[in-house]
């Protein structure tokens, strides 16, 4: 019975971070990346949708719909692998890090 007791109390307890700089050098991480993910994508659909397929190449206004949205969905997929990026290399040196302790 003592032991359950002590096995419900150890999962009641919250997880144990490394450290806070840590945590906030995630959330920060995490934070840009959002704002990436927003703004990017938005400002290059309509930035080679006016100047570029309907300003320079002179596209009709449907025509430059579909390419600026490939130029968008390109966009995100180059601002998640970004992402993956950061993230593998920030938890392989806070495993590092850890381990040398």
């Amino acid at each position: 019975m003592e032991r359950l007791d002590k096995a419900a109390l150890n999962a009641l307890q919250p997880p144990d971070f490394r450290s806070e700089s840590s945590l906030a050098s995630t959330l920060k991480t995490l934070l840009f990346f959002t704002a990436l993910m927003i703004t990017v994508p938005i400002g290059l659909y309509f930035t080679t949708k006016s100047y570029i397929f309907e300003g320079a190449f002179g596209m009709s206004n449907r025509d430059s719909y579909f390419y600026a949205a490939i130029v968008a969905v390109v966009a995100v997929h180059v601002v998640l692998a970004l992402f993956v990026y950061v993230a593998w290399n920030e938890g392989s040196r806070q495993w590092r890090e850890g381990k040398q302790d």
